[in-house]
């Protein structure tokens, strides 16, 4: 063979080599594009302002306690669901590897004011609302962050009814997707702080420094954990007649501390 066509052959060589590696990396990176994300469907926010007569309030108003005159009831809502393709390796045990999530994220927001009330206290359920919108902004980053986490994950599953297993597994694994959404987004401290500031809208802080004051303050060491974090209620009392709820006792002393005040309630517990 001349040294010319050895030449050639080796630059056609060269050629095809180089292509092979140009067409696995582009199919590779085809892959990672193409790979399974979860689907996070965010509603708007559904806000509602409502106006009561204090003799007969109407029947779905949550009840007010003694003192308080007005409440910003904000429900958070998460629903996931997630699928899986099983493979079954025995007539007992299979491995299911999760290819969907979807979760739907909402937000409702009802303010009960009084006929007659004054703007002062409108202005600080306003403020509770303000609170629950600016944790919802970025919940669908969050719910995506957890549930991306659950992404193409294997779970080894046994039993005589694989398939029921599958569907018992699966619906655990979106309710635990729910639960930690709503432990990680967690609004309530600061909506507790911003009613500390605020002396729940007894007092004549401006409203938007007080929701300034509490999202800044509020860290992620001095959150405690609520019986429902995806329901909060806050009210506003009136005049000077106020009895401390369980939620204000010493297990948030640290909160009160953030905004250099002293819990109101910490003696009384």
């Amino acid at each position: 063979m001349s040294s010319r066509h050895l030449i050639v052959l080796c630059v056609l060589l060269g050629v095809l080599i180089f292509g092979w590696f140009a067409w696995r990396d582009l199919s590779s990176r085809r892959q990672l594009r193409e790979a399974p994300v979860p689907i996070i469907n965010k509603q708007p926010v559904d806000f509602s302002n409502r106006t009561f007569d204090p003799a007969t309030p109407p029947a779905d108003m949550p009840p007010l306690a003694p003192g308080e005159n007005a409440e910003c009831d904000s429900d958070f809502l998460s629903n996931a669901s997630v699928r899986g393709e099983s493979r079954q390796t025995d007539a007992t045990h299979a491995t299911v590897t999760i290819t969907q999530i979807r979760v739907t994220l909402q937000l409702n927001i009802n303010i009960w004011v009084p006929t007659g009330v004054t703007q002062h206290v409108i202005e600080h359920e306003e403020g509770h609302r303000q609170i629950s919108e600016h944790y919802y902004q970025t919940a669908d980053k969050l719910a995506e962050r957890i549930a991306a986490t659950y992404m193409g994950k294997q779970v080894e599953i046994t039993g005589k009814d694989l398939g029921a297993e599958s569907s018992k597994m699966l619906q655990q694994m979106a309710t635990d997707i729910t639960d930690e959404y709503n432990k990680e987004l967690n609004p309530g401290p600061a909506q507790l702080l911003y009613d500390a500031i605020t002396d729940h809208g007894r007092n004549d802080v401006v409203v938007k420094d007080a929701i300034a004051h509490a999202l800044k303050n509020i860290t992620s060491e001095s959150t405690q954990p609520a019986t429902n974090p995806g329901k909060l209620r806050h009210a506003c009392f009136r005049g000077t007649e106020f009895k401390c709820p369980a939620s204000d006792g010493k297990g948030h002393d640290e909160l009160y501390l953030a905004a250099g005040l002293v819990n109101p309630c910490a003696s009384n517990q």
